[in-house]
């Protein structure tokens, strides 16, 4: 099935504690929010006497916006706690039902002056509130903020519409609805209705495929088709378009598979009927490339018809022969006015009838664009000329006529609108190459349902994989799906997903990821995860969705647009005035006025150029196409992020907080010294150690059980293949059984063995099981810390037996990193549950000089708020498991070294490879896209204050400069295009050197 919208999670995040019930959106929101004092009002929702809901807020722009908000809600009778997050437009309520209902609550919100709208209840992380569907429809005929706007809200009017959020820049709207009160089919005709194009993609929908078929020739075909799955069991509906040949078919997924229909459907055609899964991103592509053929169709034909329009104005006059023959008078006018009449109106209502369209629905939906402004000029100089004509012919006064200039304007304008698609289909390469990744086929290996054995193989299309399929991966070829090795042995090519330029060697039991290439011998690999569930799919719809966000800065494009075209007209309607009475009074001579010419056309003249020189179509690209084309930078890099907010907040980071373990090390740990303080032998010793810490997740549990597998066995394993040794250590019985297990967060772990208690941890779980460390262990554990190693002590039977030594490296680019950060004005942090001397040790190596250590998992996120009291942008770096909670209380939340287990719900931004440099680069690519996204701004803000006074006269006087209504619209066009390819030279971005942050020369 074609990747669905909604699915962004890769691996649900769990919480240090098995805390995991709490929605991770929740953290983020309450940043401010009291652990204990929200203990009594969780049992209260859960025993059903108060209520949680989740409310939308429209309209906050700052900090006193949102305490508006929290004082009108805690103003309600019956209204517990109010908490609003501005960033997250969201307010978290908790109130008596008894008291108060849902209403109330949103129109205490609507009386402070802001848009409310009751949230539906998350049912878990990660997911859509069961029964709503997210469906993406390609929106055709957008020129401008305002029609994004527009659009925006015709969709949220619909009745069981629940969001919806539509992109200028990719011309996509993604809108999640209840398909039980509205389809896919109502607001694609909703949207229509409003004026403007529309067309289905995709859905989240996971009983639906798309097919393209190849042999239907005739109506005796499309019934044959028809029949076939007519008898197909489980198939549903089934819809065929006999203009794009494309199947739709709806099926139970209890009872067929997507592939089974397609070979359903072939085999029983006997072979005629070629079916191939549609590819939503295609399908959308092919729609970007039909709009920029189709805008330069309509370019050619408005320049085919001006180019006549213009010889007969300027060129022959000069030509005697020809200019006789435009003299020659026809009827009341002589030929060439009528050839110009002829010749322009076609353009004006051919080629132009797209702006009359686009105009008339923006002003039937309450709003003004560009479209407006065109069809407002173009009309002006096209009826004024008509009217000169009429006139002349009736009067015998003849006025000059502008002919040239309606034809002209709309020709430089599509020449405009034409590279503007051209520059717009640029800044989603990015998505367009992620596609690219994944191959097309797969070779699918098939076995004996009796035995296992392989007996033949065959080519699917890859689209059609199921998870458990065995596929064939040859030397050369791309891997088609997320599995792992079952036979062979080859080095993969993972650069393009992860970023890491070395081939990594796969064989049976690694982990292969899907687009990636395999090097050299032949696999044989399971598909693990298909679909929508891997990772290229969901790095695709985590940057699909960046795309689609909007930054925060982009609101002030927004009020721009909304008052931008009814003041440029108020403002041409003045210039129309000020330069006909100036006239009219004596103000300026008339040897200003063109031949033939009068007052009022000369104020004509200035009064369309103000009109079609204003462009409010630059300043509603300048974020949204420079997000794009940095998300895709980014996701090139092996950093993605997670759309225009997170993008705005990094560039303001001061603070990045690191987590030590997996972050700042390597996340390897291993045993370096084991010694016995009673009469034990040390093999007994290790193998309590091990059986206590045999059924625990943590490092450095796994580094423990493989020492002491080494020693026992004199076995070479390392800590990474732990889990697959394990199962061979629990079969061979070495272990000890252990009963009554628990793992105590931030302490270590317990549990019993022969019916005695063993602990094994720091010295708080010591401490509060009441076991005496003695001085000498003491001074022994004292000393491993100081050597940035963590001690673990042992006791068995309320006695301590022992301690481990265990060191964790640090990655060799850390302390470089650290000083690049100090450099570039950020300040780092190191957070830990470790001992405050083996956390001081480890930051003096790498050169952080505030540490946190002995924090519990739930306390980093409180360090994190600490940072944040004085107004600061922090941001955490961790490996996005048991650092979620402060992930998520961030300012920005970045998991590092994620690989296949990507954090994606807590973090803001996912980094691929497991490498700190990539911090840095986050950071800057942030702050080199607001530096663009200004530098837009300040282009197309100065462009309109700078063009509209000359294109109004305000020059012409002093200067004599004059600008003709066809210039204006040339530089009209221009300008958008300009902003789009200054957002474009994002694309030549470098991940900055640490050799040119640190200042440091090399020979």
């Amino acid at each position: 099935m074609a990747p669905s919208i909604r699915d962004l999670q890769l691996t649900q995040l769990s919480s240090a504690g098995g805390d995991d019930s709490r929605d991770l959106e929740d953290v983020r929101l309450l940043d401010a929010y009291d652990n204990s004092s929200s203990e009594d009002e969780e049992k209260g929702v859960q025993q059903g006497t108060m209520k949680r809901i989740q409310v939308g807020v429209t309209g906050m722009t700052c900090a006193a916006c949102s305490n508006s908000v929290e004082a009108a809600l805690t103003s309600v009778n019956g209204v517990l706690r109010a908490s609003v997050a501005l960033l997250q437009n969201k307010a978290d309520v908790v109130f008596d039902p008894r008291l108060v209902k849902d209403e109330d609550i949103k129109n205490a919100i609507e009386d402070a002056g802001f848009e409310a709208e009751i949230l539906p209840e998350p049912s878990a992380v990660g997911t859509k509130p069961q029964g709503t569907l997210v469906g993406q429809f390609s929106i055709g005929g957008m020129t401008c903020a305002a029609c994004v706007s527009s659009v925006e809200g015709i969709l949220r009017d619909i009745p069981g519409v629940k969001r919806a959020v539509v992109a200028l820049a990719t011309s996509l709207g993604e809108v999640e609805y209840d398909p039980t009160a509205v389809s896919k089919d109502d607001i694609v005709n909703a949207i229509e209705d409003a004026g403007f194009e529309a067309a289905f993609v995709q859905s989240s929908e996971q009983d639906k495929i798309i097919l393209g078929v190849a042999g239907i020739y005739s109506e005796v075909d499309v019934q044959i088709l028809g029949g076939i799955l007519s008898n197909l069991k489980g198939v549903r509906q089934f819809h065929f378009d006999r203009i794009s040949r494309e199947l739709e078919v709806l099926f139970d997924p209890e009872v067929v598979n997507s592939r089974s229909l397609v070979d359903g459907i072939e085999g029983g055609s006997i072979g005629k009927f070629k079916l191939h899964v549609a590819n939503p991103y295609s399908r959308v592509t092919s729609k970007d490339v039909e709009e920029a053929s189709n805008m330069f169709r309509l370019f050619l034909s408005s320049l085919f018809l001006s180019i006549p329009v213009f010889f007969i104005r300027v060129i022959c006059p000069h030509i005697p022969l020809f200019y006789s023959l435009l003299l020659w008078r026809c009827g009341p006018f002589q030929m060439g006015d009528w050839l110009k009449w002829a010749l322009v109106s076609l353009v004006q209502f051919v080629v132009g009838k797209r702006f009359y369209i686009a105009a008339a629905r923006a002003l039937r939906n309450g709003s003004t664009n560009m479209d407006v402004l065109v069809a407002l000029g173009t009309s002006a100089s096209y009826f004024y000329s008509v009217g000169a004509l009429l006139y002349g012919a009736i009067t015998g006064f003849w006025s000059p006529t502008y002919f040239e200039t309606s034809s002209m304007l709309i020709t430089f304008v599509l020449l405009g609108k034409y590279l503007e698609c051209l520059a717009k289909g640029k800044t989603s390469d990015a998505i367009k190459k992620l596609v690219e990744l994944a191959p097309a086929t797969a070779i699918l290996l098939i076995k004996d349902d009796k035995d296992g054995r392989c007996i033949g193989e065959r080519e699917i299309d890859a689209l059609l994989i199921q998870s458990s399929d065995t596929l064939k991966v040859l030397p050369g070829a791309k891997v088609p799906a997320d599995g792992v090795v079952v036979w062979g042995s080859s080095y993969i090519n993972e650069s393009m997903v992860t970023g890491e330029s070395v081939p990594v060697l796969k064989d049976v039991s690694s982990s292969v990821i899907g687009g990636t290439i395999n090097q050299h011998g032949v696999l044989h690999i399971k598909a693990t995860k298909v679909g929508s569930d891997t990772v290229l799919n969901q790095i695709i719809s985590l940057v699909e969705t960046a795309q689609m966000s909007k930054a925060p800065i982009q609101k002030f494009a927004d009020f721009i647009a909304s008052i931008f075209v009814p003041t440029v007209i108020t403002l041409a309607l003045l210039t129309l005035l000020c330069w006909y009475f100036a006239g009219t009074l004596g103000a300026y001579p008339e040897s200003w006025l063109p031949e033939n010419g009068n007052y009022f056309v000369f104020a004509l003249m200035f009064s369309i150029s103000v009109v079609v020189i204003a462009c409010p179509c630059a300043l509603g690209l300048a974020t949204p196409t420079a997000v794009m084309v940095a998300t895709g930078v980014g996701a090139n890099n092996g950093v993605l992020i997670k759309g225009g907010d997170a993008l705005e907040r990094a560039q303001k980071i001061t603070y990045v907080i690191f987590d030590k373990t997996g972050t700042l090390t390597q996340g390897k740990a291993s045993v370096t010294t084991a010694k016995v303080f009673t009469g034990m032998d040390r093999g007994e010793f290790l193998k309590l150690v091990a059986s206590a810490e045999a059924s625990s997740e943590h490092p450095l549990a796994k580094a423990i059980v493989a020492y002491a597998r080494h020693f026992h066995f004199f076995d070479d394993s390392t800590t990474d293949d732990y889990q697959s040794h394990n199962r061979d250590s629990a079969i061979s019985g070495w272990l000890y059984d252990a009963t009554e297990f628990c793992a105590l967060p931030g302490r270590g772990v317990q549990c019993f063995i022969n019916g005695k208690l063993i602990l094994v941890g720091n010295r708080k779980l010591m401490t509060e099981s009441g076991i005496l460390i003695p001085e000498d262990v003491e001074k022994f554990v004292i000393d491993l810390e100081e050597s940035a190693k963590t001690g673990i002590l042992v006791a068995y039977d309320s006695n301590l037996i022992g301690v481990l030594g265990v060191a964790d490296p640090l990655k060799r680019e850390a302390a470089v990193v650290v000083e690049g950060l100090i450099r570039m004005g950020v300040r780092p942090i190191m957070v830990t549950g470790d001992n405050w001397r083996t956390a001081q040790a480890v930051a003096k190596e790498v050169g952080i000089h505030d540490v946190k250590a002995e924090v519990m998992p739930a306390g980093k996120a409180d360090v994190v708020r600490s940072f944040q009291k004085d107004g600061s942008t922090v941001a955490m770096v961790g490996d996005g498991i048991n650092d979620s909670p402060a992930l998520a209380a961030a300012d920005i939340g970045m998991a590092i070294g994620a690989g296949t287990d990507i954090a994606i719900e807590a973090a803001d931004y996912v980094l691929m490879r497991n490498n700190l440099e990539d911090v840095i680069t986050a950071i800057d690519l942030s702050r080199k896209t607001f530096a663009r996204i200004r530098l837009n701004y300040v282009f197309a803000m100065a462009y309109n204050v700078i063009a509209i006074p000359i294109a109004a006269g305000v020059f012409f006087p002093s200067l004599g400069i004059q600008l003709p209504p066809w210039a204006a619209g040339a530089c009209m066009a221009l300008s958008s295009v300009s902003v789009v390819c200054s957002s474009l030279l994002l694309r030549r971005y470098k991940k900055p050197r640490l050799t040119s942050i640190l200042e440091i020369t090399v020979e």
